[in-house]
């Protein structure tokens, strides 16, 4: 079954190459798609994911206006091919693990009526981009945040959330969970790791103060939609709130 990655890229050119290399790696796990959206770049990542692109064409390159990450997923997602069966995702200053779609798959081939995988995810300081993994001395946290990463979706679950609300500039991301769970899906919760997320100055870990105006903006809409209607299903104890809270100190 395809397995079609969706990476929003804007000026990553520094780590947009070591993402792509951590999906690569695991070619031999997942027949995979991978679509890059490059959300007018002003730097050379378009150019870095073009030179991995003649050693491996599963990589589409698609090139848009600056729109922000929520149009970008968007325009990822109208990109799926027909045999697309299985719907993930990865930033583009992150890091895939080895071994991560091997475990995951393996959920899907031992149960086809599953609708979805979420794992655990490794926020770190440093990974080091040649061996793709955290460097020794990085601080680092293991959780069930609340991320698009550790996600893999069917196809179908996908196509019944529907796109990303346009009306989120950040937070998105929580925002499409949060419906998705809510949805109802049968799915699993593997304790293996799915991504290891990079906290660096570039991104918006650090930054907090928009972006938890985002998320909270986000988990109220759920909870008014989960009280206008009753038939949606309950989000709690799935995400680990505590262990998030106490890493945006760290």
């Amino acid at each position: 079954m395809k397995l079609s990655v969706i990476m929003p890229v804007y000026n990553r050119e520094r780590h947009v190459g070591s993402a792509l290399r951590s999906l690569l790696r695991q070619r031999d796990a997942a027949d995979l798609d991978i679509i890059v959206i490059d959300d007018g770049s002003t730097d050379s990542s378009a150019a870095v994911v073009r030179s991995l692109i003649a050693e491996a064409p599963c990589i589409r390159l698609f090139q848009q206006e600056n729109a922000g990450v929520t149009r970008a997923r968007n325009a990822g997602l109208r990109q799926l091919l027909p045999q697309t069966g299985l719907v993930s995702f990865l930033d583009s200053d992150d890091i895939s693990p080895p071994g991560r779609f091997k475990a995951d798959l393996a959920c899907f081939d031992a149960d086809p009526t599953l609708e979805l995988t979420y794992s655990r995810m490794t926020l770190v300081d440093d990974i080091d981009d040649d061996t793709l993994e955290p460097t020794a001395d990085s601080h680092s946290v293991t959780v069930r945040g609340i991320h698009l990463s550790p996600a893999i979706f069917v196809r179908r679950l996908v196509e019944r959330i529907g796109s990303f609300d346009e009306d989120f500039h950040q937070a998105e991301d929580t925002d499409y969970l949060l419906r998705t769970f809510e949805s109802g899906p049968k799915f699993t919760m593997p304790d293996t790791v799915a991504l290891y997320y990079r906290r660096h100055p570039g991104n918006m870990t650090r930054q907090a103060d928009v972006p938890f105006r985002e998320f909270m903006r986000a988990v109220y809409k759920s909870m008014k939609r989960r009280e206008a209607d009753r038939s949606l299903h309950p989000v709690d104890g799935i995400f680990d709130f505590k262990e998030l809270a106490n890493w945006r100190f760290l």
